[in-house]
């Protein structure tokens, strides 16, 4: 498995799907730098030599920002929002939707699936004895 800005990407995969296994970098970014480096997009990660290897290691990590400092930046920028008290920074702030979704009914994935429905409000009947 090569090992490029500190994750394992996968073997058995073709290279340009490999390298989106880092955060930061998706499919046409792959491509962008697979063309830098002039790898073929077809071949697997296990095909790739030494120096293919180490040519992409150099062109991520001087080119692009990835994993631990892509998260940092993001990190800052949320805590920025928070700090200047906009809109979206009260948002991030109390866990709620940022980016202008309803949130009567689809946000269950930002609180946390949490579900305040209640039944009619009638309790069962208790069993006879």
């Amino acid at each position: 498995m090569p090992r490029i800005a500190g994750v394992s990407i996968p073997d058995n995969k073709r290279i340009v799907i490999s390298l989106t296994y880092i955060y930061g970098i998706g499919q046409s970014l792959s491509k962008q730098i697979l063309a830098e480096a002039k790898i073929d997009q077809s071949k697997k990660a296990s095909e790739l030599n030494k120096e293919e290897t180490i040519q992409l290691r150099d062109i991520i990590e001087k080119k692009y920002k990835t994993e631990g400092g892509l998260k940092r930046v993001i990190m800052m920028n949320v805590k920025r929002l928070k700090d200047i008290g906009t809109y979206r920074g009260i948002r991030h702030a109390h866990g709620l939707p940022v980016n202008g979704q309803h949130t009567k009914t689809n946000s269950r994935t930002v609180r946390g699936n949490v579900r305040k429905t209640v039944g009619s409000g009638r309790k069962a009947a208790p069993a006879p004895k």
